[in-house]
């Protein structure tokens, strides 16, 4: 007999004669002459109730049917007489897959979030982390089914790169040099000798790689894995994180801001929709008001302005910050979250940064102390999105990269592309695990990735 998933189950437009449930035991209740089993398979936040008559002869098995284990059931499907569900199952057979023992961890109670990072092999199996990793697959589908629908090709960039986009220096080295052996030249490592013939590291974006497809299909985007071994324990930082890439081949600021506002508000919509048990329960139990949040950002156009502004703002607000307000300096959270939270009460697109604080690869502005970067800040996260018009034109890049002090030769290859028809240009990066962050209302970022890779961490 053909599996049934318990949430086709319970949207059964009617009876069944006979159903197969496998699943794992959320609670057992014993009474005189049957036990009801709560059962889930993770395919939705509700339990099936099953009903095990203790004439069957597989009674003789209830005890193992304990909280954790994983049983098979046949049985019928017929409307329930309990409340809160419309279906239950009459069990004809009941099979007992894989015992647990009575030291499972997740019994019938309130677990905090710490404790359920240190069992997180066990964690997708609690209601919140079902959620949370429902809608994190939801997701991911509905930004490929954003790009998809305006003629974007997905491309895959690599996750191993000698570049670092950021320039920041926060990188993982991939080597197969011998610790103890270390091979030298002058006094230094040779690389040379290493397994990609010279210094090599895990991405920290797809983008320069994004870059050169744009300028040759046009309109492209990357989603995958990268890295910054950057030593931060915040809960909005991890180290290896997903992030989704559009690069656009002739379009500027502006609609490189318009795209983020439109995939930011598309996937709270996708989310909305498809996702209505699992906000729901976030609503209850992770953040009220999280529901009327998700609503006013898809309602509401995204206030955007320019950097000197919101810095002026901020050192007109009256506030006491920990960071103290200067223009020239990044925004902190702090900043961010006054600007969504307090000033402006809904997402904020700033734009027009000093060049001194963006990377090199920013399209200098004319007034030549600006950059056309952007980024995007939402209510209870900060910065969700950031992104700029790529520099294109190659006496200005090359001067970006002496500024910067790197060397324009290792960057070729990406200066070709301003030396074979260049075009104006535009992209960003929207963190996936921010996103669902805002998303779900969870607080941090290590409690909407699978396993999160935070200094010290990579036990699982």
């Amino acid at each position: 007999m053909q599996r049934t998933l318990v949430k086709h189950a319970l949207a059964s437009d009617g009876p069944v004669d006979s159903i197969l449930i496998q699943a794992w035991v959320r609670t057992r209740r014993d009474a005189k002459s049957f036990s009801f089993l709560e059962l889930n398979d993770g395919s939705c936040l509700k339990n099936l109730q099953v009903i095990v008559d203790a004439n069957l002869p597989d009674y003789l098995h209830i005890e193992k049917a304990a909280t954790g284990a994983s049983v098979g059931v046949t049985g019928k499907l017929v409307p329930s007489q309990g409340k809160g569900q419309s279906w239950e199952v009459i069990a004809e057979s009941l099979t007992i897959v894989g015992e647990s023992g009575t030291d499972y961890p997740l019994q019938k109670k309130g677990h905090s979030l710490e404790f359920l990072r240190e069992v997180a092999h066990l964690r997708p199996r609690s209601n919140l982390f079902g959620c949370v990793f429902r809608v994190r697959s939801r997701v991911a589908y509905a930004t490929h089914q954003f790009f998809q629908e305006q003629d974007f090709l997905y491309v895959h960039t690599p996750i191993i790169t000698a570049s670092d986009c950021e320039g920041a220096g926060e990188l993982f080295r991939v080597s197969t040099l011998e610790l103890k052996d270390v091979p030298l030249k002058d006094g230094e490592v040779d690389f040379s000798k290493d397994f990609f013939g010279r210094p090599s590291y895990l991405t920290v974006s797809g983008q320069l790689e994004g870059e050169v497809f744009a300028t040759a299909l046009s309109n492209i985007y990357t989603f995958g894995p990268t890295f910054r071994a950057e030593n931060s324990n915040t809960s909005r930082h991890a180290n290896e994180f997903w992030m989704i890439e559009p690069e656009v081949a002739f379009c500027d600021l502006e609609g490189d801001m318009d795209l983020a506002e439109s995939i930011v508000k598309y996937l709270v919509r996708d989310t909305l929709e498809h996702c209505k048990e699992e906000v729901d329960f976030f609503n209850q139990f992770v953040e009220k008001g999280l529901i009327e949040r998700l609503n006013f950002i898809v309602e509401r156009p995204f206030v955007r302005v320019s950097y000197a502004d919101a810095v002026t703002l901020l050192q007109q607000s009256g506030q006491t910050f920990e960071y103290p307000v200067e223009y020239g300096a990044n925004l902190q959270s702090e900043h961010e979250r006054y600007l969504t939270e307090v000033h402006y009460q809904c997402p904020v697109t700033v734009f027009n940064f000093p060049r001194e604080i963006k990377p090199f690869y920013m399209r200098l502005n004319d007034d030549e102390k600006t950059v056309a970067a952007m980024d995007v800040l939402v209510p209870g996260i900060g910065e969700i999105v950031g992104g700029s018009q790529r520099e294109e034109r190659l006496e200005i890049l090359d001067k970006n990269f002496e500024t910067h002090g790197i060397s324009k030769e290792d960057y070729w290859w990406y200066r070709d592309l301003r030396r074979y028809g260049s075009v104006p240009h535009s992209g960003f990066g929207l963190g996936f695990e921010r996103m669902l962050m805002l998303l779900t209302g969870v607080g941090n970022i290590r409690d909407v990735i699978p396993f999160a890779r935070t200094p010290g961490n990579a036990e699982f």
